[in-house]
């Protein structure tokens, strides 16, 4: 299934780069970079485009992906494709960095998926453990506060 949107993170040793946003519909919110599928793009093809546009480190594969989906109030499936990459520590990349998106900077893992922190999409620190340590394709669904995964072969 293809949805419209797509999250990227991108993951440099114990830190991954994060955007807060300073538009809606997640004002304010640290997630990864990401955007809308245009035309006829692949998700893939649209997640690293616009790591490019976001970040201007060009990507040429992502280490783990999938998609989150989830029954809207209306009872339809909706979801986005999420994707990570490992970055070489020998990139330098110093943040913050402010772009037209909002602020880029480097967060470390602990700090994302603290349960304290009100500052990530409620769903990240579901599904982001396994897309760092489980490199391949994953389905999630959340459900209830939570999400229910399994690790796919394919897109399919």
């Amino acid at each position: 299934m293809k949805f419209k949107y797509t999250v990227c993170f991108l993951k440099q040793g114990n830190r991954i780069l994060m955007l807060n946003r300073e538009k809606a519909p997640i004002m304010g919110i640290w997630n990864g970079v990401g955007g809308k599928i245009e035309g006829d793009e692949s998700p893939v093809q649209a997640a690293l485009r616009e790591v490019w546009e976001e970040t201007g480190i060009r990507l040429n594969h992502f280490f783990s992906e999938g998609v989150v989906k989830w029954t809207t109030s209306n009872g339809s499936v909706d979801g986005i494709h999420v994707f990570l990459a490992v970055i070489d520590q020998s990139l330098d990349y110093p943040t913050p960095i402010k772009t037209r998106e909002g602020i880029l900077d480097w967060k470390k893992i602990d700090w994302i998926l603290d349960s304290n922190n009100l500052g990530i999409p409620e769903k990240v620190p579901h599904y982001l453990p396994l897309l760092i340590n489980d490199e391949g394709y994953h389905d999630f669904h959340y459900e209830a506060g939570s999400i229910i995964y399994e690790k796919s072969e394919s897109r399919e």
